[in-house]
């Protein structure tokens, strides 16, 4: 969000002397144009930020500015709190614990109460309710990595159960779709991969470094790609799944057949990946059309009653 943004540069700027406008970019992924806008926006909110230009130039504080703890509304606090508050749950770490001590150092003693039940109104909660407990320490494992630029070694399952032992510079943590992921440099591959954390196994930490390269960042928008590959099929469902479908697919695409079923207009690649959604409704779904899809399902369904038969 955009006020985490500003607060963390107000922190940067009270804490350096002077800080380039593509050293923030860089620090925040972001444009140097945006970071213009939000010192902008930083000077309007009444804290005085100077500008040097030319070698060695940038933005500062003027010197001997005190902070007025009344610059941050209450929704900008209760919108710190909440997003500091659900990152802590997961990545624990000393610095968030200062981050969110020095937060509520800027809130008044008579907006205290107000400002916790707001912060309170919506609760990210990152963990996932059961699975693999390797996670947590893992997350622990590679911050530290990436704070001091140490090589990390791991077992890696990839496809089809092939296991690999591989070595990586770590770059990036990568939170998506509910699942962690590593982005790093692979010495086997000679590129830049997306590790699934649940993948990952004999996780260590080396005592070599490396000097950080200027890595790129991972694909994570798949919309527009994936729209030219998926298909529609014709499913239908018990209305006892359609929560589970929903996770797939819209509400409109939901045609009611009877009162107990749906036929849904289901987004689909013809990969195991996607037959596989299907196998798990078991018999609360049908594929209907195209042909050769019900059929490639009636094999697969075949070769596991082959396989629970003996």
């Amino acid at each position: 969000m955009k006020i985490d943004r500003l607060v963390s540069m107000i922190m940067i700027l009270l804490d350096k002397d002077r800080i380039g406008a593509q050293e923030l970019a860089d620090m925040f992924e972001v444009s140097p144009r945006t970071i213009y806008r939000d010192i902008d926006t930083i000077n309007m909110s009444g804290i005085p930020v100077h500008s040097t230009s030319g070698v060695g130039g940038g933005f500062e504080i003027m010197r001997n500015y005190k902070l007025d703890k009344k610059v941050f509304s209450t929704a900008d606090l209760s919108a710190i709190l909440m997003g500091l508050s659900s990152l802590s749950n997961t990545v624990r770490g000393d610095e968030l614990v200062n981050a969110l001590a020095k937060v509520k150092s800027f809130i008044p003693a008579e907006k205290t109460k107000d400002i916790e039940i707001k912060a309170n109104q919506i609760y990210i909660d990152l963990r996932p309710w059961m699975g693999n407990s390797n996670i947590q320490p893992y997350l622990e494992i590679i911050k530290t990595a990436l704070q001091e630029s140490r090589l990390l070694s791991f077992q890696y399952s990839a496809h089809h159960g092939n296991k690999t032992a591989r070595i990586v510079e770590p770059y990036q943590l990568v939170l998506k779709n509910s699942h962690w992921y590593l982005q790093g440099y692979c010495y086997m591959r000679s590129d830049y991969r997306l590790f699934k954390l649940s993948r990952i196994s004999n996780l260590q930490m080396q005592v070599e470094t490396f000097i950080p390269r200027d890595y790129e960042k991972p694909i994570l928008e798949f919309t527009d790609f994936l729209e030219t590959i998926q298909t529609k099929i014709k499913i239908r469902v018990h209305k006892s799944v359609m929560d589970r479908v929903l996770d797939y697919c819209a509400y409109e695409q939901f045609a009611p057949d009877g009162d107990e079923h749906y036929i849904v207009d289901f987004p689909f690649i013809e990969n195991d990946y996607y037959f596989d959604i299907l196998l798990s409704f078991g018999n609360k779904c049908e594929c209907l059309e195209p042909l050769h899809i019900r059929a490639e399902m009636k094999r697969k369904i075949h070769d596991i009653a082959v396989l629970y038969k003996n």
